[in-house]
Parts: C-alpha cells; sequence; structure tokens
C-alpha cells in the first residue's frame, strides 16, 4: 500500500493549503486499497455486499427458444407463401410452459402456445392471439399476413445470458435485480467482499448528546446522527463512539480503540484553524496524515490519512490500523465533504467500482454569486419551471451551519473550480441526492 507522503510527493503542484477537489479525490483514490476478507453467502443475505469475483453463467438463459407470448407458433414461410392477404393454418395442439414441446407442424400448421413455452421444432414465429381469428370449423386460426414478422415474439435460447458469458462484474453492490439474475442461473451462493467496519465520533466540549440538557453557549451534536444515517445507506458495520472532549487522554484514547476496531475512522470538528493543537498533533503521531484546507465551499478544512493504534503500524492493514477522515464541525460541511470525498473512499475500500453520481445541465432560476478558485456546492431544488422546462433554486441561506438546506434540498448545485458567478437563466450542473441521501 503506498503512504500518503509517497503519493503527495510525486505531485509537483501540490498545495495544502488551497487544494482542489480534484486533486484531493485522486490522493485518496491512490492511498485507499480494498479491503481483503471474502465471505461465501447465500444470495439472500448478499444484498447490498460487494461481488468478491466475476459471476460467469454456466448455463443458456433461456435454455430454449421460447414464446414471447400467449399465440400461436408456426413456421414463418407460411407468411411468404400465403396468396392472399391473409394466413390460414390448422391446429394441431398446445405446448405450455415447463412441457417439453414434442409437436412438430408443418408449413400449414400451427401451435397453440402460452407465455414461456418451448417453440415446437420447425416453428419461428409466434403471432399474438388478439390478432387470430378462429375458422368456423374450430380447427383452423386466420390472422392478416402483415401483422406479424419473420421471428416476432420469440425468445431466443441464450439470449439473456449465454454459457460461458459474464454475468456480474466483480466489484459490483449486489442490487435486487442481480438477486434474481443469479437464482436464474442456479446459483445459490457467492463470494462477496466483508463488510466495512467503520467508526465515527464527534469533538467538542460544546457539544451534547440528545436528552441531556443545554447549558450556555453548548449545541446538540446533529453530526453522529447525519454521519449515521448516510453510513447506514453504505451497509458498514457501524461504531458508534459518541461525543468525545477537548481532552488530549480521552482522544487519544478514542482514536486508537476506534482503529483497533474499524477499517475507517470518521471524525467531525477539530481540523480548523483555530481549534485545539492536539487534536492535529494526536492524529499526526499515529499514522501517516496530512491536514488540508481544500479550495470548496462548503467545507474547507480536512484531514485524511492512515493512523495505528501504536508506533510504525500506519503502513499495515489490519485490526490496529485504519483510514482516517477528519471532517469539519459545521453540520453542512460534514455531510458535503463526506459525499464528496468519503464516500468514493469508502467505495474503494470496500472493493466496489461505483461510477461517480451524473452531473445534469439544468437552467438556474436565479443569480449565485461565485468567486474562481474553489468548487461550490449550493443546496438546490430541482423542478419544473411554468414553462416546462427544468430548472433550479437554492434553498435560501447556503451557510454551513444551516443543515435545514440540506434537509429542504433534492441536489447540489456544482459549481466548478473555475467557474464565475451565474446569471438567472444560465446553465448550471446538479447532482441529484436521489442514489446519494
Amino acid at each position: 500500500m503506498p503512504s500518503l507522503q509517497s503519493v503527495i510527493s510525486c505531485l509537483s503542484d501540490y498545495d495544502p493549503t488551497a487544494l482542489p477537489v480534484d486533486q484531493a479525490n485522486r490522493i485518496i483514490g491512490e492511498v485507499v486499497e480494498p479491503v481483503r476478507g471474502i465471505e461465501q453467502l447465500p444470495i439472500r443475505s448478499a444484498l447490498d455486499r460487494v461481488l468478491a469475483e466475476d459471476i460467469v453463467s454456466t448455463i443458456d438463459v433461456p435454455a430454449h427458444d421460447n414464446s414471447a407470448m400467449d399465440g400461436y407458433a408456426f413456421r414463418s414461410e407460411a407468411l411468404a407463401a400465403a396468396q392472399t392477404d391473409t394466413v390460414e393454418l390448422e391446429v394441431i395442439g398446445s405446448a405450455f410452459a415447463g412441457g417439453a414441446g414434442a409437436l412438430a407442424p408443418t408449413a400449414v400448421q400451427a401451435v397453440r402456445i402460452m407465455t414461456g413455452a418451448v417453440m415446437p421444432a420447425g416453428c419461428d414465429t409466434v403471432v399474438p392471439q388478439e390478432f387470430v381469428e378462429t375458422v368456423a370449423d374450430g380447427t383452423h386460426i386466420r390472422f392478416a399476413a402483415d401483422c406479424v414478422r419473420a421471428g416476432d415474439n420469440r425468445r431466443l435460447r441464450g439470449e439473456d445470458l449465454a454459457r460461458g458469458q459474464a454475468a456480474l462484474p466483480a466489484g459490483r453492490i449486489v442490487s435486487p435485480a442481480d438477486l434474481g439474475l443469479l437464482a436464474s442461473l442456479g446459483i445459490a451462493e457467492i463470494r462477496v467482499r466483508r463488510r466495512l467496519r467503520v467508526a465515527f465520533f464527534s469533538t467538542g466540549d460544546e457539544l451534547r448528546s440528545i436528552g441531556e440538557p443545554l447549558d450556555a453557549g453548548c449545541v446538540y451534536d446533529s453530526n453522529r446522527y447525519t454521519l449515521h444515517g448516510m453510513l447506514r445507506r453504505m451497509n458498514v458495520e457501524l461504531l458508534d463512539m459518541g461525543v468525545v472532549r477537548d481532552d488530549p487522554e480521552a482522544l487519544e484514547a478514542a482514536f486508537r480503540m476506534a482503529c483497533e476496531s474499524a477499517d475507517a475512522v470518521i471524525t467531525s470538528g477539530g481540523v480548523s484553524v483555530g481549534e485545539a493543537d492536539y487534536t492535529k498533533q494526536i492524529m499526526a503521531r499515529l499514522g501517516d496524515v496530512t491536514f488540508w484546507k481544500i479550495a470548496m465551499r462548503p467545507g474547507r478544512p480536512m484531514a485524511f490519512g492512515r493512523i495505528g493504534s501504536g508506533e510504525g503500524q500506519e503502513d499495515r492493514q489490519d485490526r490496529d490500523s485504519a483510514l482516517l477522515f477528519g471532517l469539519p464541525g459545521n453540520p453542512v460541511a460534514v455531510m458535503v465533504t463526506f459525499y464528496h470525498f468519503v464516500r468514493a473512499a469508502l467505495h474503494r475500500l470496500m472493493g466496489a467500482n461505483v461510477p461517480p453520481l451524473p452531473l445534469l445541465q439544468v437552467r438556474s432560476a436565479q443569480a449565485i454569486r461565485k468567486k474562481p478558485g474553489r468548487t461550490e456546492y449550493q443546496r438546490g431544488i430541482l423542478g419544473r419551471a411554468a414553462d416546462g422546462q427544468w430548472e433550479v433554486r437554492i434553498t435560501g441561506q447556503q451557510g454551513s451551519g444551516v443543515l435545514r438546506s440540506m434537509s429542504e434540498a433534492n441536489c447540489f448545485i456544482v459549481l466548478g473550480h473555475e467557474q464565475d458567478s451565474v446569471k438567472a437563466g444560465d446553465p448550471v450542473e446538479v447532482m441529484l441526492f436521489d442514489g446519494l441521501v
């Protein structure tokens, strides 16, 4: 595993006091490596877990050519041989799903067939039953020659998955659809990466937990609850270590306990300019850590690295060391830095190949002030304007302590590093919260 300092030393334009968002993510991506533990699980227990190996189909799905709907199966040559605008065929029997399909009609015959039934020998086309009328004698059917084309309404053997074809790649987070796909292949168990263990705590003498009285100058700790919710969405094992007071011994004990129990440690508070120096000193003493002022708003201060419970353990990937994400203390800044740095890092740590969330371009409903030289994540509400076009407006006050701005929003308005102010009507990029929060 490369050390953080070795990665940083290769960057000629590295500046920890004004680090662009893209460069911070690139550094984190080079340092983080997936956990090595693997488990074998029944597929019912594998939802939202990360595949540890490729899944390859050992069968054809479907196993036979079959009908895509209820109707009548016949040979398509009957269409070319029709002397009029209609086709008339003799019905010689029926085919049902689950049967072997022993019938073999000629070019002037058809078989009544149900959805999913094996196509009779020689048949390559199915005419839907709603296009068919029964001739008076009851043994023949008639339909318009142009209502169906050769090959219509037939599912081909292996068209979903062929034997030997890759079905699901390693690194995929298993979805409900994937469970069905695995079941269709007859796979009962799969190998997945073990779940991550993530410890988190807040720092600050002014913080109080829910249920405690608020003394003068104190606030309730909201950050642990937003972190809890964001981490739960990622299906990791959680270790909530509560609020740790601004005390060197208490902080060091918390860090040591966290990195002995977890793969990653997330803290909120204690990394901003002017905060207690011993917080940063403890982080640095326990491992390979750097302190950044990221060119972004909100969420400028951040610490990142790897810490261990003892000296010389910073390069180990075991129960005695852990990735460290020291996030700012303001509530919105915690959420923004989590989503734009920590989330991708944890996906990489769990071995998941997750593409970045797409940015959609829409119209801004209002002017937005912005200075070049930093990336801004304004909280927005995306909706339809009176003219039917999609447009976005900010939620109001955008301060990093206004948690209501996240609660009311349904997207981030992403204003790039070099972008200037936005005028009403200008296009802007938005990142939807659906799939994120």
